[in-house]
């Protein structure tokens, strides 16, 4: 009895104590941490620190999904040895609906690049000398996440120096595919011969985007399944003429729109005709930016929808196609056991469009961000973050994650704060 008694009075005390109104960012702690016993969805958790390199991505779909579509389709091969396939892109053929969705894509990237060429100008990107850490603003942050060589003999400190787009925003390179269901693999001997490309550009031109730099092939009619092999009866002299038929009456009106958007949401276009001064013009060129980067994300996601896209479990190696090439260059975890091939699976956004998350700075005229107070800040996109101090609005999406409801005490109220 007299121990319970006491368990009851030690509990009561507990929650007291978090309940007090005096530790009043104790009870901001769990949505600052982003511990699993939040309750209320909004408040999203902070992204994680990099996974440890023996650990596998997680898998999109769940592996007993995979397997049960696995074996759905051996089924359906063993029933049916010779087929034409029917859906595209798996048969050859574009998606129609995804066709200006691709171009829009690509739009938007190019747009984005060059608005964040000229937001940097004005905003620097700190980049750390020894690791991948990322900062935006003036002046680098405090916080000892430093995972670089010799990063014991610095307390983990960061070094900085001045960054450049591709710190920014990261677009992982893949091989450029001539043909993605008629050779969808790159061998190893292969490997100095077929161009590497950004995958999101690569995405673009397998969904409809047609360059002259990266030539691909396009079909007509769909392509034969044979005992799980592609066989393509579509002659080679008509390819071209039925191609430019096609796009021509398809696509015609589809561009001419699109090039108006284009040039109307131009970033360059603010900058050179704003004569409303340089204060707005930064602001529109940061919306613009802002817009083009969910336009390319919110594209990006339809379109991968339909066109797989495979990545590495164990390293950042990205193909876009329906099969990961062959080529042996993992150095990840593990890599012995598969003879330097790649251990392909699903691949997300993220692995498509690298968002390197930053830390979010609420007050440009504050001291710089202290490794004490790291619970308290929130994190967001390098693109995003860059937009919002250049005057964008703040996306809803993002607002739990930025932690734009916390308050983070001063550096003489830590010791105050439970």
């Amino acid at each position: 009895m007299q121990r319970r008694i006491i368990s009851q009075f030690s509990y009561s005390k507990r929650v007291h104590c978090q309940l007090s109104p005096i530790f009043f960012f104790a009870s901001r702690r769990t949505l600052t941490l982003g511990g699993e016993g939040v309750d209320d969805p909004l408040y999203a958790d902070v992204p994680r620190p990099c996974r440890r390199k023996s650990e596998r991505k997680p898998y999109p779909t769940p592996m007993k999904i995979l397997i049960r579509r696995a074996k759905e389709e051996k089924e359906a091969r063993k029933a049916q040895p010779s087929r034409v396939l029917e859906d595209p892109p798996d048969n050859g053929l574009l998606v129609p609906e995804l066709i200006g969705v691709a171009h829009q894509v690509y739009q938007a990237q190019q747009s984005l690049l060059l608005g964040l060429r000229k937001l940097i100008d004005v905003i620097p990107v700190q980049r750390c000398r020894f690791c991948f850490e990322v900062h935006i603003g003036h002046m680098g942050h405090e916080i000892r996440t430093c995972t670089g060589p010799k990063s014991g003999f610095r307390s983990s400190k960061h070094v900085w120096r001045k960054g450049r787009v591709e710190d920014a925003v990261y677009f992982p390179k893949c091989f450029h595919l001539c043909d993605r269901v008629g050779k969808p693999r790159v061998g190893h001997d292969e490997r100095f011969n077929v161009r590497r490309i950004p995958a999101i550009l690569e995405l673009c031109i397998q969904a409809g985007v047609d360059l002259e730099k990266y030539p691909t092939k396009r079909r007509t009619r769909p392509v034969y399944c044979i005992e799980g092999r592609i066989v393509d009866f579509e002659p080679e002299t008509e390819k071209d003429e039925m191609r430019r038929n096609v796009e021509a009456s398809d696509l015609g009106t589809k561009t001419e729109e699109m090039e108006r958007n284009s040039n109307s949401h131009n970033p360059s276009h603010f900058l050179t005709h704003s004569n409303n001064g340089e204060e707005k013009s930064l602001k529109e060129l940061s919306t613009t930016t802002l817009e083009s980067w969910f336009e390319m994300i919110s594209g990006a996601k339809k379109i991968m929808e339909k066109y797989s896209v495979k990545t590495c479990g164990y390293c950042p190696e990205v193909q876009v196609g329906p099969k990961g090439h062959k080529v042996r260059m993992c150095k990840a975890s593990k890599h012995q056991s598969r003879n330097g091939l790649h251990a392909w699976q699903e691949a997300t956004i993220d692995d498509l469009v690298g968002p390197n998350y930053v830390w979010h700075v609420q007050d440009q005229n504050r001291p710089a961000l202290d490794n004490s107070l790291k619970r308290y800040y929130g994190k967001a996109p390098a693109v995003v973050e860059l937009c919002v101090q250049g005057g964008a609005p703040i996306p809803d999406q993002y607002r739990s994650m930025m932690r734009l409801d916390v308050v983070p005490p001063d550096r003489d109220e830590v010791d105050l704060v439970a």
